[in-house]
């Protein structure tokens, strides 16, 4: 059996397996490099500089983009390093709005936690970015072209993983940004409102669009009744949120919070999945009795729903005529109340709980 090969990262000997570039073998070793444009699962773009490295007798290279090698002498944390990244952070904060009190990202952003983490205190370069319309067209997304730090994460995301390609990178220098084609709208493109470019934005430039204050209204409205339905991902989800351990269900908590908030009943949304199975496997089966229409594509999801119309319309005739779990529990819910209360329907507000946009 053959040994590994070996190379060095701040005087630690490290093996060398099947990882695809010099950055996954620092990791491995517990060196945590910082970095804004790199993901596993995605192409190496090496646009933040964050990740560099001083690697003996090749000098300062991006650890992202440098395939390891038997032998190489690694460090990645010398005085030359830490100013250098230091003034990167700088420059990309000097083109960042600074907004954070007031961000859905503060707390929780990336660019604030690396300037903190790496002592950025003040930023010696002036703003150079004219401020652009935020983008709130999308029923699911808001684009707010202030905060973007050009990663290019959300472009890669919707391009390679997404196949979907409504944004990308347009103009140059310090006019660059991220916008869907022909500076267009994100409503009026044909983006399927996934949400996966706000999962991977490291800043506040993507995020969902809240109904948090259609919400308040309608609860402190009397004349309306307004549910909750919670889907069976946010109940783990939550808890991790607050540092539970992992798989612990927080379903009673959730239940307790929303009815102190003034919500009048919470339902579970497992119930509709359940009549999705059924519907389905019925739809199925009558399909297959007639030969038609075969195979069957689930049409649970309104992102692949919206995917397909736009991008294989050829294969509509296969999606299920069967409605999402959130939009089946809309209707069930709407239909009781409104039978065994005697309520009308357009005074029942239903506020949906779920893990995606």
């Amino acid at each position: 059996m053959s040994e590994n090969k070996m190379l060095t990262v701040d005087r630690i000997p490290v093996a060398i397996e099947d990882e695809r570039n010099l950055l996954e073998v620092i990791r491995k070793a517990n060196i945590e490099l910082p970095t804004f444009c790199y993901h596993s699962e995605m192409s190496i773009y090496g646009a933040c500089r964050l990740c560099l490295v001083e690697i003996e007798g090749r000098g300062l290279q991006p650890a992202c983009s440098v395939k390891p090698e038997e032998g190489m002498v690694v460090n990645t944390s010398t005085k030359e390093l830490r100013k250098i990244r230091k003034m990167i952070l700088e420059l990309i904060l000097a083109s960042h709005e600074s907004a954070c009190p007031t961000c859905v990202k503060g707390g929780d952003c990336q660019l604030q936690k690396l300037a903190r983490r790496m002592g950025v205190t003040h930023v010696r370069f002036n703003h150079g970015r004219k401020r652009v319309k935020i983008d709130d067209s999308s029923p699911s997304l808001v684009r707010d072209p202030n905060k973007c730090i050009l990663c290019g994460d959300c472009v890669r995301m919707c391009n390679e993983i997404q196949g979907v390609g409504a944004i990308d990178f347009a103009y140059r220098g310090s006019n660059a940004m991220v916008t869907p084609y022909f500076g267009k709208e994100l409503a009026k493109v044909e983006c399927v409102n996934c949400g996966q470019c706000a999962r991977v934005c490291p800043t506040g430039a993507l995020h969902p669009k809240t109904n948090i204050d259609q919400v308040w209204d309608a609860i402190h409205d009397p004349e309306k009744k307004v549910v909750v339905q919670l889907a069976p991902a946010v109940r783990v989800a939550l808890g991790e949120s607050f540092h539970m351990e992992a798989g612990t269900l927080t379903t009673a908590q959730i239940v307790s919070a929303l009815r102190t908030m003034g919500f009048d009943a919470v339902y579970d949304t497992s119930f509709a999945a359940d009549l999705t199975v059924i519907e389905e496997a019925e739809e199925f089966l009558g399909r297959l009795k007639k030969g038609e229409n075969i195979p069957l594509f689930t049409s649970c999801c309104p992102g692949w729903v919206s995917f397909a119309e736009q991008y294989y319309p050829e294969f509509l005739s296969n999606l299920s005529s069967c409605r999402s779990p959130q939009q089946m529990m809309g209707s069930v819910i709407k239909n009781f109340l409104s039978t065994s209360e005697n309520i009308k329907k357009e005074d029942i507000v239903v506020v949906s709980i779920m893990p995606c946009t």
